[in-house]
This record gives C-alpha cells, structure tokens and sequence, in this order.
C-alpha cells in the first residue's frame, strides 16, 4: 500500500472539505467519507502514518485533525 498516494487522496478530500464554512462539520465529513469510501487496508495505513512524522507533516492540517480525531471510529473491527 503506498502511503504517499494514500495521502495525496486524503489531501484532495480535505481540500474538498476545507471549504465548508463549519470546520466541525468538514472535520467530520472527512472522516466519514474515508470510513464510507476506503476499504479496511486503506484505512488502516492511513492511520498508521499518523504515528510517522514525516507521513504525518505531509497530511494537511485538517485531514490530520480529522484522522486523529475519529482515529477509533475509523479503525477497522477485527474480524471474528
């Protein structure tokens, strides 16, 4: 999984967002759109770069709030 390319499309989302006039609203509509549109794996690298601080500082301002506040709701359940 490239993290870089993961990013870049978290970026573009956040980008998308970022224009809502509500930052609460947009913080949430991030997360949501990634936990609706990319598959547990995806999901899983994403947050995982958040621990990394290069990968991290690449990540814009609100895409990283976003991730890191909805960082549970976003991790995949384990399977049984």
């Amino acid at each position: 999984m490239n993290t870089e390319h993961l990013i870049e499309m978290a970026n573009q989302i956040g980008d998308f967002f970022a224009s809502m006039p509500d930052r609460e609203q947009a913080l949430a509509d991030i997360a949501e759109h990634i936990r609706r549109f990319w598959e547990p794996r995806m999901r899983r690298a994403i947050l995982a770069s958040l621990d990394e601080p290069a990968a991290s500082e690449s990540m814009s301002p609100i895409v990283r709030e976003a991730l890191t506040r909805a960082r549970e709701t976003l991790t995949p359940k384990a399977a049984a």
